[in-house]
């Protein structure tokens, strides 16, 4: 089976840095992105196994990001990353079927384990 490939949306460039060294320390395939649009040009699309995402960004949010990959007919995984958590958004998150919401800053073994929970229930499944 191929290396996952994790896609990183998040409007903070400290916040995309250090989670793609964290995810590349430990042998993932990562594209990072500065937003949600950026994402959705991606020619790569069909080869996420997961995506980690702001759920605050201009232009559009992580949950509008969500929606617009079902749309279109992806499946990858969903993790959320926050600074401002409440739960409204963390409810509106996980029905919408995210594997994961995390505050930041999130530890890295917080982050580690959805994203292993994430790959193991979905598998090739995220992709189209």
């Amino acid at each position: 089976m191929s290396t996952p490939l994790i896609s990183v949306v998040d409007d903070d460039p400290s916040v995309r840095a250090a989670t793609e060294n964290l995810l590349k320390s430990r042998g993932y395939v990562v594209q990072i992105f500065a937003s949600a649009v950026a994402l959705l040009r991606s020619p790569r699309l069909n080869e996420i196994s997961c995506v980690i995402t702001d759920v605050q960004m201009a232009a559009m949010s992580g949950l509008e990001l969500l929606a617009e990959m079902r749309t279109r007919g992806y499946q990858a995984p969903f993790i959320f990353i926050t600074a401002f958590p409440n739960e409204r958004v963390r409810a509106s998150a996980l029905d919408a079927g995210a594997i994961g919401f995390l505050a930041k800053p999130f530890g890295v073994q917080e982050l580690l384990k959805c994203l292993d929970s994430a790959l193991q229930a979905y598998g090739d499944r995220g992709r189209i």
